[in-house]
Parts: C-alpha cells; structure tokens; sequence
C-alpha cells in the first residue's frame, strides 16, 4: 500500500444537499422561518447559510418528485487530503467518485462515496467564502452577515444525526478507521450491542451520530440535521417564533447524552427534522474514553434529560425499546 507523509483529516461538516418534494413550504421553513440567508440560486438549487456561516453554503435545497438528502459535505484540513481520502478508500475497497470543480457552485474539486449504510459522503476542501450584499452584511469584520435579522437566526451548522437499519458497529468502525471520527458517547441494548452513536473529527461532542432501529424502512435515511444557536434564551425565542408560524415542535427539552439544550421541528416541505441545538460541551482531552450508556441509563437520563417527552418526535420510552431491540 502507498505511504503517506500524514494521514488524511476531515476538518469540519460543511454543507448538507436536500431534495424536496414540495420547495417552497421547504424555502418557507429554512429561509422565512428559520432565518437562513440565501447566498444564491443557480440552475433551481437554492444554497443557503446561517448569519455565522462562512462558506458559501451549509444547506442547498432543490426540487424533486422525492424527499431525499443527496449528500453531506466535509471539509478536509488540506486540499491534497482530497486526493489521499480518495486512494486510501478506494484500496480499501469503496467506490469513490469524482467531483469537478465547479460542478456543485462554489465548490473546488471534490470526491463522493457510500458509507456502508449507503448514506453519500463528500470530501472537498476548496469553497469560496462569499461575501454578504452590503444590505445584509454585519458591521463586525468577523461575521457574515447581521445578527438575528430574520426567523429563529442560528448561527452555524452543528451535526448531522443518520438513522440506518444496519449494524451500528459497522458503520461506527468506518467512521473511525476510513475518516478519522471518534467516537464520543455511545448507548447500548440490554444484549449490551450498541445502537446509538456520537462521533466527531472536532472538539464537539458529535458532528455526525448514527442510530440504528428497527424503524429504519431503509440503511440510508436521516434522522436530522442541527444548527446551533447561542444559548438558551435563544431557544426560548426560537420556540415563540416557531408557535407564531403555526409549526409543530418538540421541546424544549434537554439532552443528557451531550448535556445539550434542543427544540425538534420537521420541515413542511420535505419532511427532514431539524434540532435547533445550544449549549452542550466541547472535548479537549486527547485521551477522551468514550461515555457508555446502558439502555437503563439511556431511558431514564440519556436522551431527554429533562423536558417533554410526549410527543411522536423524540426519541421516547417506546422508540428506546425498539431501540433496544436492535
């Protein structure tokens, strides 16, 4: 096998690409209620970015018959990590593909693959960092765009949540031994196999988390994507705006798994479920063990440590038995 001077690293998510059935309730939703800021629309994609975004896009929406996520994009640390990703894969038996530059907007050269769940990664390290129109454009030298000018307002992309039918292990060792995640916190069945993981390639506690169950109709669906708000007030207000636009939600509650505050709410137009996310903690220590919840702990305090529990959305007592029964 080739040597390398370094293995490859992924730096942070970057962008997910949803198809909508219905892109205007979705526009509605991302955009008018939410708050993201539309960079631009070329060819019937929209690309949008919340006010703390600095590249180009985080979220692209475009129609289709279906709802579906297209792909997540990753940012590498070096733009020759691309290349090295793309070897490293491909001897390792999965099928990459490649992504001129220029083919997804404002994107340089970049690399697609199938995790063994079938959800599609990009790798890419080149995005042009549009600036905001003077009209939308923040006094802070270090911000795109003005603070909280419209809808919920978060500030940045935090995570993405996958939910497969597949073996949970499987798909966490790829992450680890392909990509370079760690992995964080973990919950486990009574049979003590894990179900649920928190992975992350930054000081968070998860960029991407994996959740295995029996509800899962396919290997590759999405359970949510998460932007981050400020703090808890800002989730406050978020839940006001929300019930001013008539739009169902859960929470707010609390995690304990990731000690982080949330709201979920389901895009109208496609279905996707979004968590509204604050709070939580950041990992330093090099030599992190991962926390392992047991499916006691996991019920009583790992998913909603306090806050309501009692609606369809969440994962709650009977969606953590079939959990269980994975």
């Amino acid at each position: 096998m080739e040597k390398f001077l370094y293995a490859p690293e992924i730096a942070k998510l970057g962008h997910v690409s949803l198809v909508s059935a219905d892109l205007e309730k979705s526009l509605w939703f991302f955009r008018d209620t939410i708050g993201l800021e539309e960079t631009e629309v070329v060819d019937g994609v929209h690309y949008l970015r919340a006010w703390g975004d600095f590249e180009h896009h985080t979220l692209s929406i475009t129609a289709g018959e279906t709802s579906y996520i297209d792909h997540i994009g990753w940012r590498t640390k070096r733009r020759e990590d691309v290349a090295t990703f793309a070897k490293l894969l491909e001897d390792a038996g999965t099928e990459v593909r490649w992504i001129q530059a220029g083919d997804e907007l404002a994107q340089g050269e970049a690399i697609r693959f199938e995790l063994p769940s079938g959800h599609r990664f990009e790798l890419y390290y080149d995005m042009e960092k549009t600036p905001a129109d003077e009209s939308r454009k923040s006094v802070l030298k270090n911000q795109t765009y003005k603070s909280w000018a419209k809808g919920v307002s978060p500030r940045r992309i935090d995570h993405v949540n996958l939910q497969t039918s597949e073996d949970n292990s499987v798909i966490v060792k790829y992450l680890q031994e392909a990509l370079g995640f760690k992995l964080r916190e973990y919950f486990v069945n009574p049979d003590d196999i894990p179900v649920a993981s928190w992975l992350s390639v930054t000081n968070l506690v998860h960029d991407v988390a994996i959740i295995s169950t029996p509800r899962s109709k396919e290997p590759n669906e999405m359970h949510h994507i998460a932007y981050w708000l400020d703090n808890a007030q800002d989730l406050l207000r978020a839940a006001d705006i929300l019930c001013e636009a008539e739009v169902q939600f859960v929470g707010p509650g609390k995690h304990g798994i990731s000690q982080a505050m949330y709201i979920y709410v389901k895009d109208p137009g496609s279905g996707l479920r979004l968590e509204i996310f604050t709070n939580s903690y950041l990992i330093f220590e090099p030599d992190w063990e991962p926390v392992k919840w047991t499916y006691e702990e996991y019920l009583k305090n790992g998913s909603a440590y306090w806050g309501d529990r009692r609606r369809d959305d969440v994962v709650r007592e009977e969606q953590v038995k079939e959990l269980a029964k994975s």
